[in-house]
C-alpha cells in the first residue's frame, strides 16, 4: 500500500530529517512554514526572555527551557502538519513521527472535535426546596442565557457565547442539600477560562434570587466533557512486522495490551500517561494549559466510576490495526496567555491550525500515535530495550560529557551495559585522564569482537570511476565499528550516536532503503531469521562523501563474521559490502566498499573483475578534509550525472577521459613526491567536476578557503552536491595543515587534518 499524500501541497514526510544539523532543520522548517528570520531565531532560542517572563508571573528569576522538536509525517483529515512538541523525555519525537508514518500508510488520521463548549459551575447552598429551584432555573433559562451573553460581546459576535443552562441537584452532601448550576459556554478559538468565570460571576445573583439559596463557588470546570476531540486511524498489518513477529500478530498483541488497560486501573494509569506524553508536548509548545487538560483527561477516564483506558485498539477482519482516542481537550489558538510568549506564536504559525477544534484534533492524533508506539514496544520488544539507546544519550548528557567526547562516552557506556550517570562520569574521567592516544586504546579493548570498516577520501577521479576510469582513494583516520550479540527474536540495528534504532522487517519487500541495505547482508549470509542485535559506532560522518555507508556495511559484515565464526576473507567481505552499496546508491563503482574493506591507499578502476592496485606513497601527504553543512546524497548526484551522460554521451565521455588522464598523472606525481603538480591536478579535476554540475556554492566556498590558507590544491571529494572537500598541503611539518584546518573552523566548518603514506 502506498503512503497517502495530503491535499495541502506540502508534505510532512521529511525523510532523514533527524540526520540534519540544527541549522539545516531550522532552514527546512522556516521554508515549510514561511517563517521570517526573527521567527527562526525565536524557534531556536525559545523566544521568551527574562523581561517578558517578569511580566507573566510573580517573583520571576528567569526562564526554564525545554527541548523543542518537530514531529513529522502527520496527515490529519487529508492535510499535512508538522507538529511542534516541547518535551524533555527521549524517544517521544521519534516514536510519534514513526507512528504517524505508519498511520499515513493507512490513509492518515481522521479527527473531529465538538464545538468548543466549556462548563461554568455555580454552587448554590441553603436552598429551601431543590425541586422548586430546579424548576425555576428551567423556566428562566432564556433570561439566564441572555445575561451570560452580556459578559463577552466579542465572543458572541464571533459566533460563540452561552448555549445552555443545566441544574443538577445533590440532595445529600457533607454540608447538606446542594444545587449546582452549569453554564455551557462556547468559547470559539480561545481557551475561555476568563470568559466562563466572568459569565458565572454575572449569573450568580440571578441564580440566588431564582432558587432562594446562597451562591458560593463560581468557577469553570476542567472536566470539559462538552468539548471532546476524537482521533482514529488504521495501520495496515504489513506495516506492523516487528522483531520477527508478523504484523497481524502484532495487531493482536496490541489489542490484548489495550484490554489490560481497559479492565485494570493500575495499568490504565500508565496507559493514559503514554497518551498524555504525546498530547502534553503539543499543549506546552502551543501555550495551552497542560494542567487543566491533564485534570480533565483523567477525570474523563474515570467517568464511569472506574478509571479506564481513554483509547481503544482492535484488529479488524483484514488483520489491520484500528485505533481510536476520545477525550476532552480544552485548547485555544488566541488569547493573552498564548500571545504573551513569542515562541508560542511561532509554533502556532508553524502548525497551521486555523481553529481551536482543528488544534484539538491534531493533539488527539499525537496522543493516539504515542499510545500506539508505547503499546507496540511493550507488546513486542519490551519498553526498556526500545528506550535503551535514547536513555543512554540522556545519561551521557547528564554526566556532563562535552561534545568532542560525547560519542566516545556513549559508545563505552552502551558496551558496558551499565546505563547509569555514575558510570558515564567514570568513563568520561578515564578518557580525560588518559595519556595521548590512550583514549582510543581504551575504546578498542574489545576490538577482538568488533567489526571495522574504514572511511575514505577520493583524491582524484570521482564520478568518472563509475564509467570505468581510474580513481585514487586513501583511507581516513576514521573508522566505523560494529558489535553483534544474540537476542531472543528479531533483528535490531542500533546506531547510538545517530539516535537510530531500526527493527529490520523480515520480508525484503517490506524493508525501507536503509533496512534493505543491511538486510541484504543478512539474507546473503543466511542470518535474517536469527535473533540479532547489531550495534554500530561510526566515526565516519554520514552523507559527507567519505564512504560512511560502505564503512558501516563492512563493519557489520565483519562483526557478523566474528560473532558467528563465518570465516569470511577480505574478498568476500568486499563482495557483500558491494551488494549493500548497490542497494544504497544504485550503481556504485565499488571504490567505497573496496577502500572500506582494505583500508589502504589504492588506485581503482571498475571492471569484472575490477582493477585494484595498492598505491605506494613514499613521502607522507598532508591532507585536510573540510565538511559542509549540507549532506551530499551520492545516489542523487550519480543519478543526475547519468541522466546528463545519457543526453550528451560524447561530451560526458570526453570529460571522463580527461579526469582519467588527471588521475593517472597524479599517480606519478605522488610516487615522485611532486606535490605542486599533484595540487594543480586536483584543482583541474575540481574544474571538471564543476562541469559535471556536482559542485555547489558551499563546496566552492570551502575550496576557496583552503586555497587562500595555503593549500596546494583543493577539490570536492565523493559524490558532491554537498558533503566534503579535500585539501592538499605542501609541508610535512603540519604548518600548512594547521592553517587550513583553522581557516575551515574559523568559518564555522568542521575539519580533519591527517597524514597518509610514508612514515605517517
Amino acid at each position: 500500500m502506498s503512503e497517502a499524500e495530503g491535499s495541502s501541497g506540502r508534505s510532512s514526510r521529511l525523510p532523514g530529517f533527524y540526520k540534519l544539523s540544527l541549522p539545516e532543520r531550522l532552514d527546512i522548517i522556516a521554508e515549510w512554514a514561511g517563517l521570517s528570520e526573527t521567527e527562526k531565531e525565536e524557534l531556536a532560542t525559545g523566544g521568551l526572555d527574562s523581561r517578558q517572563a517578569d511580566l507573566m508571573i510573580e517573583n520571576t528569576l528567569g526562564t526554564f527551557g525545554l527541548p523543542l522538536g518537530i514531529a513529522v509525517n502527520f496527515l490529519v483529515n487529508g492535510k499535512d502538519y508538522l507538529v511542534p512538541m516541547a518535551v524533555e523525555e527521549p524517544s517521544v519525537l521519534a516514536a510519534v513521527s514513526h507512528a504517524a508514518k505508519l498511520f499515513r500508510a493507512g490513509g492518515g488520521f481522521e479527527a473531529r472535535a465538538t464545538d468548543p463548549i466549556m462548563i461554568g459551575q455555580i454552587q448554590v447552598l441553603d436552598v429551601p426546596d431543590l425541586g422548586t429551584a430546579v424548576a425555576a432555573i428551567e423556566k428562566n433559562k432564556a433570561a439566564l442565557l441572555e445575561q451570560a451573553n452580556c459578559c463577552d460581546k466579542i465572543i458572541v459576535d464571533l459566533g460563540g457565547g452561552a448555549r445552555d443552562i443545566v441544574a443538577r441537584p445533590f440532595p445529600d452532601t457533607p454540608v447538606g442539600p446542594m444545587l449546582v448550576v452549569h453554564l455551557h459556554f462556547d468559547t470559539r478559538d480561545a481557551m475561555g477560562a476568563n470568559s466562563v468565570n466572568t459569565a458565572v460571576e454575572a449569573l450568580a445573583p440571578m441564580v440566588a434570587e431564582l432558587t432562594g439559596g446562597r451562591t458560593s463557588l463560581r468557577i469553570l470546570s476542567n472536566l470539559a466533557d462538552q468539548r471532546l476531540a476524537t482521533a482514529s486511524g488504521v495501520i495496515p498489518a504489513e506495516m506492523l512486522d516487528s522483531h520477527g513477529i508478523p504484523g497481524a500478530q502484532v495487531a493482536r498483541l496490541i489489542e490484548e495490551a489495550n484490554a489490560f488497560a481497559i479492565v485494570d486501573p493500575y495499568r490504565a494509569a500508565t496507559h493514559n500517561k503514554g497518551i498524555m506524553n504525546g498530547i502534553d508536548a503539543v499543549v506546552i509548545a502551543t501555550g495551552n494549559d497542560w494542567r487543566a487538560i491533564e485534570a480533565g483527561a483523567h477525570a474523563w477516564a474515570a467517568r464511569s466510576g472506574r478509571y479506564t483506558a481513554m483509547s481503544r485498539w482492535w484488529k479488524d477482519e483484514d488483520g489491520d490495526l484500528c485505533g481510536e482516542l476520545e477525550m476532552p481537550l480544552k485548547v485555544g489558538i488566541v488569547g493573552g496567555p498564548l500571545e504573551s510568549n513569542p515562541s508560542v506564536a511561532v509554533n502556532l504559525r508553524l502548525l497551521g491550525a486555523e481553529s481551536s477544534t482543528e488544534l484539538a484534533g491534531i493533539m488527539a492524533a499525537a496522543g493516539l500515535a504515542q499510545n500506539f508506539s508505547a503499546l507496540r514496544a511493550l507488546a513486542t520488544e519490551g519498553i526498556q530495550t526500545g528506550h535503551m539507546t535514547l536513555h543512554a544519550r540522556t545519561v551521557v548528557k547528564a554526566a556532563g560529557a562535552p561534545a568532542e567526547l560525547f560519542d566516545k562516552v556513549l559508545e563505552r557506556l552502551l558496551r558496558s551495559g551499565e546505563i547509569k550517570v555514575w558510570r558515564a562520569r567514570e568513563i568520561l574521567q578515564e578518557l580525560r585522564e588518559s595519556a595521548p592516544g590512550a583514549a582510543s586504546r581504551l575504546l578498542k579493548k574489545s576490538d577482538a569482537e568488533l567489526g571495522i570498516g574504514y572511511g575514505k577520501v577520493i583524491l582524484l577521479g570521482e564520478h568518472a570511476v563509475v564509467y570505468g576510469r581510474h580513481a585514487i582513494a586513501c583511507p581516513l583516520p576514521l573508522t566505523t565499528r560494529a558489535h553483534v550479540e544474540d537476542v531472543a527474536k528479531g533483528v535490531q540495528l542500533l546506531i547510538p550516536s545517530w539516535g537510530v534504532e531500526y527493527e529490520l522487517a523480515k520480508p525484503p519487500e517490506q524493508r525501507r532503503s536503509f533496512e534493505r541495505a543491511a538486510g541484504a547482508i543478512l539474507d546473503e549470509l543466511g542470518l535474517a531469521s536469527r535473533g540479532i542485535r547489531i550495534e554500530v559506532f561510526p566515526d565516519v560522518p554520514r552523507a559527507m562523501g567519505l564512504g560512511g555507508s560502505a564503512a558501516l556495511a563492512v563493519a557489520i559484515i565483519r562483526a557478523l563474521d566474528k560473532h558467528f565464526k563465518l570465516g569470511l576473507d577480505n574478498n568476500e567481505v568486499n563482495r557483500l559490502a558491494y551488494v549493500s552499496e548497490r542497494i544504497a546508491h544504485g550503481q556504485p563503482s565499488g571504490i567505497d566498499n573496496t577502500l572500506a574493506t582494505f583500508g589502504q591507499p589504492l588506485v581503482y578502476r571498475m571492471g569484472n573483475p575490477p582493477l585494484v592496485e595498492l598505491l605506494n606513497i613514499p613521502q607522507p601527504l598532508a591532507l585536510v578534509v573540510g565538511m559542509t553543512r549540507t549532506q551530499g546524497l551520492t545516489a542523487k548526484t550519480v543519478g543526475d550525472v547519468r541522466e546528463a551522460h545519457d543526453r550528451l554521451p560524447r561530451v560526458y565521455e570526453k570529460i571522463f577521459d580527461d579526469i582519467d588522464g588527471l588521475a593517472l598523472q597524479a599517480v606519478s606525481a605522488i610516487q615522485e613526491n611532486r606535490l605542486d603538480d599533484l595540487g594543480e591536478l586536483m584543482n583541474i579535476n575540481q574544474g571538471l567536476l564543476n562541469a559535471l554540475q556536482v559542485s555547489t556554492p558551499e563546496l566552492e566556498t570551502l575550496i576557496g578557503i583552503a586555497r587562500k590558507a595555503g593549500a596546494l590544491g583543493a577539490k570536492l571529494t565523493g559524490g558532491g552536491g554537498g558533503g566534503a572537500v579535500v585539501a592538499l598541503c605542501g609541508d610535512a611539518d603540519k604548518h600548512c595543515s594547521a592553517a587550513v584546518k583553522a581557516a575551515f573552523e574559523q568559518n564555522g566548518y568542521e575539519a580533519l587534518a591527517f597524514m597518509i603514506g610514508g612514515a605517517a
